[in-house]
């Protein structure tokens, strides 16, 4: 099944991804997941599917630094964020928690609701219907972080014997 595509506009701050008011009540991943993008769009949290990408203007994540925010929406089953631009504090907590999260300008502008994007990693390409766009390569550490499923289990690989 084709990943689903959500377009999102520009500042989305980490209040809208998760709600400030269950930064200290909810921690279970779960329950974090359901309350995903609730203020934006109350249907994201029931619909999205596992493999879903986001795709967003400018300042993507702008507001506070609750790494909850990137955890919710991995979490929820997105896949990766592809954005005009990212916070930088949002950027370094998606990349924690294993979450792909890529500036590109031009492919945000083509993607249109319908539209088939993927992510591919292993050739620095974004595919977007019939077109493809190059981005640039993840450092060698921040891949590795991301295919392990984030910085947690990166360091956890890191210290078995």
């Amino acid at each position: 099944m084709q990943p689903r595509v959500w377009i999102f506009g520009d500042n989305i701050d980490t209040d809208v991804i998760f709600p400030g008011k269950y930064t200290y009540t909810v921690s279970d991943p779960d329950e974090m997941a359901k309350h995903a993008l609730e203020d934006l769009d109350p249907t994201f949290a029931k619909t999205v599917q596992e493999g879903d990408i986001i795709v967003a203007g400018k300042n993507f994540g702008c507001g506070s630094s609750r790494e909850q925010a990137a955890f919710a929406l991995k979490y929820a089953g997105v896949s990766g964020i592809i954005a005009k631009s990212f916070a930088r504090i949002f950027f370094r907590n998606a990349i924690n928690a294993g979450l792909v999260a890529i500036e590109h300008c031009g492919c945000v502008d083509a993607i249109g609701t319908d539209s088939r994007v993927a992510i591919d990693l292993s050739r620095n390409v974004i595919i977007v219907d019939d077109s493809e766009f190059s981005f640039s390569p993840f450092p060698k550490q921040v891949l590795q972080i991301l295919n392990e499923g984030g910085l947690l289990q990166h360091v956890r690989k890191m210290l078995q014997p």
